[in-house]
């Protein structure tokens, strides 16, 4: 891993030889209609329960992988990690959901998916919920881990014309965002909540500096602000960080010290007022100190690492940060090999 490097090249290796097996109706489906092979028999949903959060003196042994494959063809963007080491991930393919123990990097497909749906940004609650943002079918949909059943599908947008993109869960709701409006939608969080209904929904329109450029992915990744005030979003295109009031949706860019921009803005993960920020086409990780006005963000470092090939989202366990690759460059078919990699924080 190369660290402070403000322009990395890095090029990918190739990826592990080793298969995780999916065994779902939907991924078969996939795999035959692009004339692949029909899957193998399906892997049982794991009924273990995440727990709360981890405490920071966890720490992952040398010897856990720092690199793990993923299914052919699976097309992962979202990775969330709980409060045990397993580490959930969407495919864009079908909306499943993998589960993968970070301890041996072995994978189980814990929720199949369906045809037509996608899994794009997810979020581990305490309470095994799985918040899972639908992307271009514009859905918000809540998955029990414990037992791989969908529990609540949202459509808090038309479904065509709009992304919902990424999820961060805050106070009693899951915020998503649009890539393709500037809107914030809530949903009920917590078990008691799962309706499913519109009314349920609430939208939270994006003001004061926010720029929304048409045609564009905007607004992607998403995370809380230091102390619960209100969220930070990142517009991928031009590459802007905003700090967004939860009353009134009033949005103020961050100035940006020592970084022009953080385009191709994906995934954030924020630890303390370090945010840490996955800029996917350009393989790094920009690493910002927020001011504590959350008026200004400064770069302090970067990470790059040569098996990043197009890193989409970012999740921590102890002292590790763990990335799914998405290969937006590479041929995206059933037969492309995926996988996940770890650096350290």
């Amino acid at each position: 891993m190369t660290r402070n490097h403000p322009h990395p090249h890095a090029r990918a290796t190739e990826s592990p030889s080793r298969r995780v097996v999916l065994g779902t109706t939907a991924l078969a489906a996939l795999a035959l209609a692009a004339g692949a092979g029909p899957a193998s028999a399906a892997a049982r949903p794991s009924a273990a329960r995440p727990g709360a959060a981890q405490p920071d003196r966890v720490r992952p042994s040398g010897a856990w992988p720092t690199e793990f494959p993923l299914p052919d063809g699976f097309l992962p963007e979202g990775i969330t990690i709980g409060g045990r080491p397993y580490a959930y991930m969407g495919s864009r393919a079908n909306g499943a959901i993998l589960r993968t123990d970070l301890r041996t990097g072995e994978g189980t497909v814990v929720h199949p998916g369906e045809a037509g749906t996608a899994a794009v940004g997810v979020k581990l609650d305490e309470d095994g919920l799985l918040y899972v943002a639908g992307g271009g079918g514009g859905t918000a949909r809540v998955v029990d881990t414990r037992t791989g059943r969908l529990v609540a599908t949202y459509r808090p947008t038309p479904a065509t014309g709009h992304f919902v993109n990424d999820v961060i869960l805050l106070g009693d709701r899951a915020w998503f965002t649009d890539s393709r409006d500037s809107v914030l939608y809530g949903i009920p969080r917590g078990r008691a909540a799962m309706t499913g209904h519109k009314a349920d929904i609430r939208s939270l329109p994006l003001g004061g500096d926010w720029v929304q450029t048409p045609d564009v992915n905007n607004a992607n990744g998403i995370v809380s602000a230091p102390g619960g005030r209100g969220l930070i979003v990142v517009s991928s295109q031009p590459g802007r960080l905003y700090h967004v009031d939860l009353k009134t949706g009033h949005a103020t860019e961050l100035a940006l010290n020592g970084a022009a921009d953080v385009s191709n803005g994906d995934g954030l993960l924020r630890l303390g007022r370090t945010l840490y920020v996955v800029q996917n086409r350009q393989n790094v990780i920009s690493v910002f100190e927020l001011d504590a006005g959350l008026r200004s963000a400064t770069l302090r470092r970067t990470i790059t690492d040569p098996r990043f090939d197009v890193p989409t989202t970012v999740a921590r366990w102890g002292d590790r940060l763990y990335l799914v690759n998405a290969r937006f460059t590479t041929p995206q078919t059933p037969e492309t090999t995926f996988n996940a990699v770890a650096v350290p924080l």
